[in-house]
């Protein structure tokens, strides 16, 4: 029967000179990522607090990680709190970091834009921004 020596047995329990560092940047790693997976809005149109002259079509929001569609929402409300989209906000298909909602010919006025989105790793993002339509809303 044969027995181990010392010289042929390596002691598991230290992990040498980078086994901390290497700790170090996997924590740090692993705590970037889960900043990386909310969504962010990146731009919109209309743009955040602007006046356009003509009615858009439609409000889009642009977001920095693609996000998920059934879970992420848009509406549109006028001064008085109203809903005044046309109630088909979505993520757009073709570019999953779109969330649009369609709208009829608003008159003259003040609105807001309030959206939600669930990212897709899971992490939910929710804001609102205003813009107005007219010269002097």
């Amino acid at each position: 029967m044969a027995s181990w020596d010392r010289k042929h047995c390596r002691d598991n329990r230290s992990m040498g000179p980078w086994s901390s560092a290497t700790a170090f940047v996997i924590g740090l790693l692993l705590t970037a990522t889960s900043a990386w997976g909310h969504s962010f809005p990146d731009h919109s149109e209309p743009r955040v607090g602007w006046t356009v002259n003509k009615p858009p079509a439609q409000v889009r929001i642009w977001f920095d990680v693609p996000i998920e569609p059934i879970f992420s929402t848009i509406k549109v409300v006028d001064a008085n709190g109203q809903q005044v989209d046309k109630r088909d906000g979505r993520v757009n298909p073709a570019e999953r970091t779109v969330l649009e909602v369609s709208l009829p010919a608003l008159p003259p006025g003040k609105y807001r834009v309030f959206w939600n989105v669930i990212s897709i790793d899971t992490h939910r993002t929710e804001g609102d921004y205003p813009f107005a339509i007219g010269a002097n809303p």
